[in-house]
């Protein structure tokens, strides 16, 4: 029986369901969404009888991810400001393929998401669909960086997937992590230092913090790990080069002057730093050897500083017995001092030094500061007049020096008159060379000369033709003139006795005029008288005459033989006669 009454009850049931399905189905204003096809007949899954209300909680019974973010107010849903009926956005029914879930991606508020679009997610270039894959709900799209960013890990997760942490959504590159908080503050250039410098195959964790472990290759090169892992007691983080080491106070060689700025290695060799040598010449015997050759000694400090090189501190003028003035002051030690500076003893005389530079060529001697000074070697104190044999007078004084020295071998000028003045010898040395007989130092044309203090005073004729001296000075002479005296000697072409009476004319003849005889002498005059009749007569008988002038000169002719004869005869008579005449007998 009782089998009876369950078959019954389960034959009403596949009668009954199926007319209940068929009811409902006559009862849907249309189709459901695919989704939900399979619960379209199962009405009260979301319809709850005469509760619209209730249509919403059915829902979320269903979607239980849906529900949830409007529990906890997150996700899209949860973050609405008023609570919405789920059929006014997603109305159902309306066919199989409604799109129940659409909405406008333009105008969609991403804010009211999770996941605010800020930065470089707000460019163009990216997509929704780089976030939000086809196959999967908007709400399944990925909330961390990571899980878009993956590919762009260069820490290959070991940083974690919160990126957010050190970047920031405006740039990848940049980041806002702070270094400050962790176990190594970064100073100096430690700040622009890249992560990966330090951090090796992105390795964050047990970072070494010794400066060694980073800059061990930079410590080989500088000093080969001779100083120990504690590079920060002379180094800082600010550069490299910016040396904390106290030398002054933590060695016994405080540094000065350039050698403040000198590198460690120009004195500690082979990064050597105990036993450094401390003498100067240890660390600048090059250029001991190329400025003094070693010849000044290892002391220094004697005439350099730390402050330049070229700097001198030794004062000769005080610490030596030969002060330095003038141009000495700039010479440079090495072209005095060539040899050794404490061996050999230098010689203070000025020629030690300048004999090449004497042009004089030894004539002047050895004091050269007889003349010179320091000042200049040009600037001469030489006083012509007191410290020479030939002093300036008149216009000598203004005569420039090269005049009459035109070379510096100045005892080589001559102090004759002539040796200067050739040029301006007017008399082309008829009156010889000595022209300070005539001539002074004051004016060459203000000369002065009187013939009758010599031996050949100018009487008669001789004083009249005084101003026509080259009638007797016809000759270039050298030194001094020195001219005959004798009448003879100019007159001899004039003689009438062709010599006979010898060339003493003034024996007789008187100064005043030639035709004068002196008182006495009256056979003379009886002779002279004679002399024209016998002048005469021989023209007329076609002689030659025993004198005729020839271009204004007086000549004698030429003499025969037999007329030579004839001469001597007369002569010795003439002049046997006249010598009675002028000093009697004898008787």
């Amino acid at each position: 029986m009782k089998i009876f009454v369950r078959m019954l009850a389960l034959a009403s049931l596949f009668f009954v369901y199926p007319m209940q399905a068929q009811a409902n189905k006559l009862l849907m204003p249309g189709d459901v969404i695919k989704g939900h096809a399979k619960e379209e007949e199962n009405c009260e899954k979301c319809h709850k009888k005469f509760d619209k209300a209730a249509q919403s909680g059915l829902c979320s019974d269903c979607h239980k991810d849906v529900g949830k973010d409007i529990d906890e107010k997150r996700g899209f849903h949860g973050r609405q400001e008023t609570i919405k009926q789920c059929n006014e956005c997603h109305p159902d029914h309306k066919g199989r393929d409604a799109k129940v879930a659409e909405f406008d991606h333009a105008k969609f508020d991403h804010d009211k998401t999770d996941l605010a679009l800020k930065g470089g997610h707000l460019k163009e270039k990216v997509k929704c669909t780089d976030c939000h894959k086809a196959d999967k709900k908007y709400r399944e799209a990925p909330s961390y960086c990571n899980e878009c960013h993956k590919k762009d890990d260069k820490h290959k997760g070991g940083l974690g997937t919160d990126c957010a942490k050190c970047h920031g959504e405006k740039d990848w590159k940049t980041v806002a992590f702070e270094h400050d908080k962790t176990k190594f503050k970064l100073t100096g250039k430690h700040v622009d230092v890249k992560c990966d410098k330090c951090h090796i195959d992105n390795k964050f964790k047990d970072t070494p913090l010794d400066c060694k472990s980073c800059h061990k290759k930079d410590d080989d090169k500088a000093h080969k790990g001779k100083l120990g892992p504690k590079c920060e007691s002379c180094h800082t983080a600010k550069d490299w080069k910016d040396v904390l080491f106290d030398h002054d106070k933590k060695t016994k060689y405080p540094l000065l002057g350039k050698h403040k700025e000198a590198k460690c290695d120009k004195c500690h060799i082979n990064k050597k730093y105990k036993d450094t040598p401390k003498l100067c010449n240890a660390c600048h015997k090059k250029e001991d050897d190329k400025a003094h050759k070693g010849k000044f000694g290892p002391k220094c400090e004697t005439c350099h500083v730390e402050k330049d090189w070229k700097e001198i501190i030794f004062d000769h003028d005080k610490q030596t017995k030969y002060p330095l003035l003038g141009k000495h002051q700039k010479v440079k030690c090495v072209d005095c001092h060539k040899g050794d500076l404490y061996k050999d003893k230098l010689k203070s005389d000025c020629l030690s030094c300048h004999e090449k530079d004497d042009k004089h060529k030894g004539q002047e001697g050895k004091k050269c500061e007889t003349c010179h000074n320091e000042e200049s070697w040009t600037k001469t104190a030489f006083n012509h007049n007191k410290m020479s044999v030939f002093p300036l007078l008149g216009r000598h004084a203004l005569v420039a020096c090269k005049k009459c020295h035109a070379a510096p071998t100045f005892k080589d000028a001559k102090s004759d008159c002539w040796s200067c003045h050739e040029k301006g010898d007017v008399h082309k040395r008829k009156f010889g060379t000595e022209c300070q007989s005539c001539h002074n130092a004051r004016d060459w044309k203000a000369w002065d000369f009187d013939h009758d203090k010599t031996k050949f005073k100018l009487d008669g004729p001789h004083k009249k033709g005084a101003n026509n001296c080259y009638a007797c000075h016809k000759k270039p002479v050298d030194k001094k003139v020195v001219l005959p005296s004798a009448c003879g000697s100019c007159h001899d072409r004039e003689d009438v006795h062709n010599g006979s009476f010898g060339d003493r004319c003034e024996r007789c003849h008187d100064g005043d005029t030639w035709k004068q005889v002196k008182i006495g002498v009256t056979a003379l005059r009886q002779n002279k008288q004679e002399l024209p009749r016998k002048v005469a007569l021989n023209s007329e008988q076609g002689k030659q005459e025993p004198y005729r002038k020839v271009s204004n000169k007086t000549e004698s002719p030429k003499k025969t033989t037999k007329q030579k004869k004839k001469a001597s005869k007369n002569k010795d008579s003439s002049e046997s006669g006249l010598m009675q005449i002028m000093f009697g007998s004898g008787s």
